[in-house]
């Protein structure tokens, strides 16, 4: 009697299956656990000066879409979406600028490079401390400078029309440099044939760079967009040093607003029903993304 034989590709199968369950494991516990969990406490009143709860159902919902935690809702999202529009503008722009202009493989070029993109090694917190004193209304070295060309002092983080920007010089000068180094990796990557061709036919600098150079690097971009805005989305620690969301809420951002309900007000009911809310925007907008520029962007080389 003949003996059944395994098939090859279900031993394959089963033997890479072993390999992916302890990451499905990871993400359980660690991910997908801590969503549900959330959800859950946001169907309490959980209120941690008494440290007491009881299942309340969608009333920390009705709170926040039609009670008195709408207004806070919509203006730490307004905050969030235009914090998000700098950091995108900063390092899809201003990286693409930057990687045009240090776009030589020189030393005086790489040590200018380098002093670029440093202060993504730069901890936060402490770039945050240092920019405390930059920002300074009365003994900052940004108001002194604008003093020596007659321009009065500016209260950078205590107005509230100044105090987003104030943050976004932070973020600019961080991440500046990062989105300088992944365009500029990527343009090494482009062909020199398609510029060569292109010489042959006419074109000039201009033309080469929308013609070539920027289809060329659209998958980047896309890359470069999807990480920035996810990590925007996010930002906390800059906004609770520099201004810890004022003045008059104009810098809570959407976490510094979870925060706030969780550790200054200690309402975890809340907190976790803005957290759960937070999730599936970021969920919603990074799939639209990735659907709208699936068509968009090419990956010829």
């Amino acid at each position: 009697m003949k003996e059944k034989q395994i098939n090859p590709r279900k031993i394959s199968a089963i033997k890479d299956f072993c390999c992916v369950v302890p990451a499905l494991i990871f993400l359980a516990v660690f991910t997908y656990y801590p969503i549900v969990e959330l959800f859950r406490i946001s169907l309490t009143d959980w209120n941690l000066l008494n440290d007491t709860w009881n299942y309340v159902g969608l009333k920390n919902w009705k709170w926040l879409f039609a009670g008195s935690g709408t207004k806070y809702l919509w203006n730490s999202l307004r905050v969030t979406i235009l914090y998000s529009i700098g950091e995108l503008s900063i390092t899809l722009i201003g990286g693409m600028i930057f990687a045009l202009i240090f776009n030589r493989m020189t030393n005086s070029f790489a040590a200018m490079r380098a002093v670029v993109f440093m202060p993504k090694y730069v901890a936060m917190s402490s770039a945050a401390v240092v920019f405390l004193w930059i920002l300074n209304t009365d003994s900052g070295i940004l108001n002194y400078i604008l003093s020596v060309f007659g321009i009065s002092a500016v209260d950078w983080l205590g107005d509230r029309n100044t105090a987003l920007i104030s943050v976004l010089m932070l973020t600019g000068w961080r991440c500046i440099g990062y989105g300088m180094m992944v365009y500029l990796s990527a343009m090494m990557g482009i062909s020199t044939d398609y510029y060569e061709a292109a010489s042959l036919d006419g074109a000039n600098g201009i033309q080469k760079f929308f013609k070539i150079t920027l289809p060329m690097l659209s998958p980047t971009t896309l890359f470069l967009f999807v990480t920035t805005f996810l990590s925007s989305m996010k930002v906390f620690q800059s906004v609770d040093i520099l201004t810890q969301g004022g003045p008059y809420r104009s810098t809570e951002v959407f976490v510094y607003n979870i925060y706030r309900y969780a550790m200054v007000d200690f309402r975890m009911d809340r907190a976790s029903t803005v957290g759960i809310f937070f999730f599936f925007l970021l969920l919603i907008i990074t799939v639209a993304t990735m659907k709208i520029s699936s068509g968009n962007v090419t990956y010829d080389s």
